[in-house]
């Protein structure tokens, strides 16, 4: 079957020399693998648009029973190049796109999954400036977006704030033992995050260790709700950037 969709390039990797295997999200079949035979050759018609990141129209063959589809043709919807020369932006792109894929199944639609990964890659190229706290940001909207978002219980302000990784609740008292006491600045983040759709929670002003410490939080959580969730092989990359920021 012949299909035309939008597809995100989730991940790609080189295959036999001249052609690359890439991982992509869809719009109409999910995560799917597609091989472009001859990408890497500088006149072949797919050469420049296989980069992770951009956001194409494909055309593809397509057969459930295969694991790697075939990909014909390639136009670029969505390219930055600020992905190439901003290594922040670089940091939060990868680690974001890795999460995603583990979000999601094989050829599993997710109409909701597409629209925010489209509309965020857009965002983080063409945004000036972006600070590092936004993938946490992006962990609190995905896990919404998994069913597993977190809740706002009553707080007063000033309170001592928990995370209740099994509950997924934030609260004044820690519901189990696996609950993470937040300074105020991670409280902040969080409730705000949960409730609202507003950049100005990134002038919240994290030290590093402050936003490495919430952002291993939340992956706690995923691990704990979403099965055979791992860690991700990017955050080597992300933790430069906290280094050199």
């Amino acid at each position: 079957m012949i299909t035309t969709s939008k597809a995100i390039i989730l991940r790609s990797i080189d295959y036999q020399g001249s052609s690359k295997i890439i991982t992509v999200l869809s719009r109409t079949h999910g995560k799917i693998a597609l091989i472009a035979k001859g990408a890497k050759k500088p006149k072949n018609k797919l050469a420049g648009s296989i980069e992770v990141g951009n956001i194409l129209e494909v055309t593809y063959y397509y057969k459930a029973s295969r694991n790697i589809q075939t990909l014909a043709e390639a136009s670029i919807e969505y390219q930055s190049l600020n992905f190439r020369k901003d290594f922040e932006k670089a940091s939060i792109l990868y680690s974001t796109l890795e999460l995603i894929s583990q979000l999601i199944h094989e050829n599993e639609e997710n109409d909701q999954l597409f629209l925010f990964a489209s509309t965020f890659i857009q965002w983080l190229g063409d945004t000036e400036p972006v600070t590092p706290s936004v993938f946490a940001y992006v962990q609190l909207r995905l896990a919404q977006i998994a069913g597993v978002g977190l809740v706002v219980q009553n707080i007063n302000e000033n309170e001592t704030v928990y995370l209740n990784i099994s509950s997924g609740t934030l609260t004044e008292n820690p519901d189990s033992e696996l609950s993470y006491k937040l300074t105020k600045n991670q409280a902040l983040f969080l409730k705000v995050g949960v409730n609202s759709r507003n950049t100005e929670i990134f002038n919240i002003d994290f030290e590093n260790v402050e936003l490495k410490q919430l952002i291993h939080h939340l992956d706690v959580y995923f691990k704990y709700h979403i099965e055979g969730f791992k860690d991700r092989r990017s955050d080597t990359i992300f933790e430069q950037m906290l280094k050199e920021t």
